[in-house]
């Protein structure tokens, strides 16, 4: 007779870089069920964003995730430019570019965030050094462009807010020309590895019609077969004016997110080197000074997927409504199908292959355990928030 036993990874666990609390309910090594429980990194960001200037809110908001910290300024000022008519009617051409330029490097960055990470997690720490060791070049590439190597302040309402230097575009296209080769070696290394093999192939599988169901975005999504993409299917930046392809697998297992990702990084290298050849002359920002009333949405694919951020305006220079949707907190529930019926050492490489960001989900709720009735709603939190802070300032003597 079988016996279901409870097995917690989390809140706080050495193989997810965040908070989080998944609880497996398992026969044997065999994980039949799963809870999955987020909510531990409130940060009211979508709140504090209506406090905000219209110009201030790009700073606040790439601190949402540090990994991927270009894509939620992009598009929070798509969503701005929305109320516009659209970006192509505000942003400069040299703009448009740039953006592209930067958006594309921090997408080399997470992948080789992500697969060092994936290559300590099944214990193959070589690939670890490895995959980081060839990400710091790209890192010192936006400290060069930006002045930082994360949060780059670079997004603005109506452009950017650094050029490109003409003497920064050779180290730009010498740091591509020098990753080239070692992207051809992780594809090597993980194409050609009957280890790495079996340890990912045929594990973590989501059926095209599972990643359907679960709405699933990003990289997960087209390791199943699902042909999405918001670069090409509502292109920002120059996204439509450069010849680059959607990576596409049919598996849905972790080896095929492992490739998609590997080969989107060699999309990025082309994006960026013909983002640089056509780099046009002129004007980076076009000094919007009001924004109009009215309700804009913008959309980025992130490295993790479909990032959307949503803006109402009321003519001020606030926005009223913020709402924020990250690609993890759509990514993250697809576990639930995803790691039953793996064993306990595969259910975590498994939480792990869609790259979660448990930061970026930032939702919460108060339940009374007994009842499963709501006890606080928003408004609650937000004064239970506000008379903290109260007692911090006092007792600092603020």
């Amino acid at each position: 007779m079988s016996h279901k036993v409870i097995v917690p990874i989390g809140p706080y666990h050495p193989l997810q870089e965040e908070p989080e609390f998944f609880q497996l309910y398992v026969e044997g090594e065999k994980v039949v069920d799963i809870d999955i429980i987020i909510g531990y990194n409130h940060r009211g960001i979508e709140k504090l964003a209506e406090s905000k200037h219209f110009d201030q809110v790009p700073y606040l908001v790439e601190r949402i995730c540090g990994i991927c910290s270009s894509s939620h300024p992009y598009a929070y000022v798509l969503a701005v430019e929305d109320l516009f008519g659209g970006e192509k009617n505000v942003v400069p051409e040299r703009a448009l570019y740039i953006r592209t330029i930067i958006d594309e490097l921090q997408r080399i960055h997470s992948h080789l965030l992500w697969l060092g990470l994936a290559g300590h997690f099944i214990g193959y720490n070589t690939v670890w050094m490895w995959a980081w060791k060839y990400r710091e070049p790209v890192l010192d590439c936006f400290e060069m462009v930006t002045g930082n190597r994360n949060n780059y302040a670079m997004y603005k309402v109506g452009g950017v807010r650094r050029d490109i230097k003409d003497e920064d575009i050779p180290v730009l296209k010498k740091t591509l020309d020098e990753l080239v080769p070692a992207l051809d070696m992780f594809k090597g290394a993980v194409m050609d590895d009957p280890v790495i093999q079996a340890r990912l192939k045929k594990i973590g599988v989501l059926t095209r019609q599972q990643v359907i169901d679960w709405c699933v975005v990003g990289p997960t999504a087209r390791a199943s077969g699902v042909n999405i993409d918001i670069r090409r299917d509502e292109p920002y930046g120059v996204a439509d004016r450069i010849d680059w392809n959607v990576i596409v697998e049919k598996e849905g297992d972790i080896f095929a997110k492992t490739v998609v990702r590997i080969m989107e990084m060699y999309e990025s290298v082309s994006m960026i080197r013909q983002s640089l050849e056509k780099l046009p002359r002129g004007e980076i920002d076009s000094n919007i000074k009001d924004i109009p009333p009215g309700e804009g949405i913008g959309r980025v694919e992130a490295p993790r997927g479909e990032c959307i951020h949503y803006i109402k305006s009321d003519g001020t220079n606030r926005p009223i409504r913020h709402k924020i949707r990250a690609p993890s907190f759509m990514n993250v529930a697809s576990d639930k199908v995803a790691a039953v019926g793996g064993t306990i050492s595969d259910a975590t490489i498994t939480l792990a292959a869609v790259d979660p960001c448990y930061c970026c989900t930032e939702r919460v709720t108060v339940l009374e355990k007994s009842t499963n009735k709501k006890i606080l709603n928003g408004w609650d939190l937000i004064r239970l928030s506000q008379e903290k802070t109260q007692k911090l300032k006092e007792g600092l003597g603020v």
